[in-house]
């Protein structure tokens, strides 16, 4: 199957995805047990194989066995024996090159971002504040471009949200009303996060796009494999540091127009706690995002229960489906059914609405785009098994992973540099030494002589010291968040 990436074989025919096609995106659906983890570690080892960077959560712990080969299992043989796959496409077992991820660092390389990268669109999303905390959350992140103050980790912003509520009435004029009760509840959420671990998430070195997209030397992309299995516990922080990864490719990739193959595919597993509860402003931006990303060479597959799970204004820019088996015990799963039978072009020898309740574990419906980007007419297919191992990998295999990582070594030790909280600290720091040279000035010393020496005076001294310390912050300005270009502001680095 050199002409495509084979999926599975149905009776009419095989079904294929194109990898000049696959960064049309795609979606993976069906019910809970009936094969989508497969499916998704069956096109994450295909797309490695012809040199593709992939990037997939491993949500329930065993896509990391996609790092060994596979072999032993009866099932799997006899799907290969049934599917003629050694003689049509050179089936072999064999592993996937991978690096291991954890925001947590501790099931594989720790992964940050800093809290201006992340802006303030996001974080307004992943602490779920309303309007108004979203406001006071935006003049925290103007009053930092506007005197150089970076934010980079949590007790950055902590000292932020501080020194914006001790200065609220000089913003006032500039930037509105900033309640305490507005600044006490952001607080309040960040200790939330921070409870959750999402204090891991921010802070430096920060994660490079371009460890996620190697190769290695026989010239297969790189399976990042992020260990999901414990940051799935905190939805939002899931799906929005997800949401961020995929915003800062779109921010950053070139504009490649429609390449050959993929630069890199990302898997998004779980996609509905993308969008359940998200503002509209946010899911339009998601629907922009994947809109415009294809022409980066990205290729992003939302992998779900159902359909229904994702907007419509998304589903529609999915060219590439697998429908798993849904099931219909109530009105809204017929109802979900019936949709899902709907987003299919028709195949007039198939009663696709039946199928999608029949369909077995490993079976599935599949329509993908031919070489002028039309849908195919669905199929009912077998998917064809990965070669790597189905199942997790052991302690000893996840130590050898991150030991002969070609990123080993690069983010484990964390950096705290200079920043917002360091900054704010000196310069109240400096102004208590003001206060206190101030009441010293009323009390001025006399020389011996009776007269004034020519020393410094504190206050003086205050001064020239302070003069130093912001001349060292002037004309800095802040990254943006990865959405923040879309949104109107500019992105200054």
């Amino acid at each position: 199957m050199a002409d495509g990436i084979l999926v599975g074989k149905g009776e009419a025919r095989a079904v294929l995805i194109r990898p000049d096609m696959a960064n049309r995106h795609g979606l993976v659906a069906g019910a809970t047990g009936t094969g989508k983890t497969v499916t998704l570690q069956r096109l994450a080892e295909r797309f490695s194989h012809i040199g593709v960077p992939v990037f997939v959560a491993d949500v329930k712990g065993d896509l990391a066995g996609i790092s060994q080969a596979g072999g032993g299992n009866a099932k799997v043989a006899e799907r290969v024996a049934e599917m003629d796959l050694a003689a049509d496409e050179g089936f072999a077992y064999a592993p996937c090159p991978v690096t291991c991820w954890d925001l947590y660092g501790e099931q594989g390389h720790p992964v940050r971002t800093t809290i201006s990268e992340m802006g303030p669109l996001l974080l307004a999303r992943l602490l779920e504040l309303n309007d108004v905390q979203e406001g006071v959350l935006n003049i925290c992140f103007r009053v930092a471009d506007d005197n150089g103050l970076l934010l980079l980790d949590l007790k950055d912003l902590r000292a932020m949200l501080n020194h914006v509520a001790e200065n609220a009435a000089s913003l006032k004029t500039t930037f509105g009303n900033v309640s305490p009760a507005s600044v006490g509840a952001i607080q309040r959420r960040l200790l939330t996060l921070e409870q959750q671990g999402g204090d891991l998430l921010f802070g430096e070195p920060a994660l490079d796009l371009g460890d996620l997209m190697r190769r290695n030397a026989a010239g297969h992309g790189m399976v990042n494999v992020l260990a999901a299995d414990k940051l799935i516990q905190s939805p939002q922080l899931y799906a929005t540091f997800l949401l961020w990864l995929l915003s800062e490719l779109f921010e950053q990739l070139p504009e490649l127009g429609d390449p050959a193959k993929p630069e890199l595919v990302f898997f998004f597993d779980e996609a509905h706690l993308l969008f359940d509860d998200a503002p509209k402003v946010l899911i339009d931006k998601v629907e922009q995002v994947v809109r415009l990303i294809r022409s980066k060479g990205v290729g992003v597959y939302f992998v779900t229960q159902n359909p229904m799970d994702v907007p419509d204004e998304v589903l529609g820019q999915l060219g590439n489906r697998v429908q798993h088996a849904l099931r219909a015990y109530t009105p809204k799963d017929q109802r979900a059914v019936r949709a899902a039978a709907q987003t299919f072009r028709q195949n007039p020898d198939l009663d696709t609405e039946g199928a999608i309740t029949a369909l077995g574990v490993g079976e599935a419906l599949a329509s993908t785009l031919d070489e002028d980007g039309i849908p195919g007419v669905v199929e009912r297919i077998k998917v064809a098994p990965p070669g790597s191992r189905l199942g997790p990998i052991t302690t000893s295999e996840r130590q050898t992973l991150l030991a002969t990582s070609p990123v080993a070594g690069v983010y484990e030790q964390t950096i705290d540099r200079a920043s917002a909280y360091e900054t704010l600290k000196l310069m109240a720091d400096q102004a208590a030494l003001a206060a206190e040279a101030t009441a010293a000035e009323s009390r001025p010393e006399r020389t011996r002589g009776g007269h004034r020496g020519n020393r410094q005076t504190p206050l003086e001294a205050f001064a020239a010291s302070a003069m130093r310390a912001l001349g060292t912050q002037l004309g800095r300005q802040l990254a943006r968040g990865a959405l923040g270009s879309l949104l109107g502001g500019p992105r200054r680095r």
